[in-house]
């Protein structure tokens, strides 16, 4: 089964069984709503051995998310999990709509310049504010390129042939 990451369980909090998430989902709102089903994994990797919880409790504070878990009634039943993964089943992935994508659908795709000129391959994307950042990791040891995720930069996402066409603004590359 294919699991997706949503975010981390960074800490306990209290010693009610609470606990503190870093959110790395677009919709927390929904992923992190009482009755949700989230399973716990040791490593961000694993796809097995991971531990199912069920949302009692949930709460948005300061871009953090604040869980309980039934039957995780203090603070000695969620200290072990500091540190794990929450991912959700890939069956509890909706339809985007277009323009609109998935992390783990643009990680590992191929970048190419309007000019047809290979540039890289898309190893991660940021989050840091206004608009996403994809991380294009070049070949033969060149810096990374910062792509912003905006229409001026971004032209096509093909997820068919695995290839994201970008034209580049003054400065993107060194």
């Amino acid at each position: 089964m294919d699991y997706y990451r949503v975010g981390t369980l960074v800490n306990t909090h209290g010693i009610r069984g609470e606990v503190k998430v870093v959110v790395v989902t677009d919709f927390p709102e929904e992923r992190f709503k009482v009755g949700q089903q989230l399973v716990l994994f040791k490593s961000p990797d694993a796809t097995t051995g991971g531990v199912t919880v069920t949302i009692t409790k949930s709460r948005e504070q300061k871009g953090l998310y604040f869980l309980t878990f039934k039957g995780f009634d203090n603070i000695n039943d969620v200290e072990r999990y500091k540190g794990w993964t929450i991912k959700v089943p890939a069956e509890a992935l909706h339809d985007l709509p277009a323009g609109e994508y998935y992390y783990h659908q643009i990680v590992g795709l191929q970048v190419v310049t309007t000019a047809d000129e290979p540039l890289g391959t898309i190893k991660e994307i940021l989050s840091p504010g206004a608009n996403d950042v994809w991380v294009v990791q070049r070949e033969h040891g060149q810096s990374d390129v910062l792509l912003p995720k905006i229409p001026q930069v971004i032209k096509n996402v093909d997820l068919a042939a695995g290839v994201v066409t970008v034209e580049l603004m003054e400065g993107l590359i060194d």
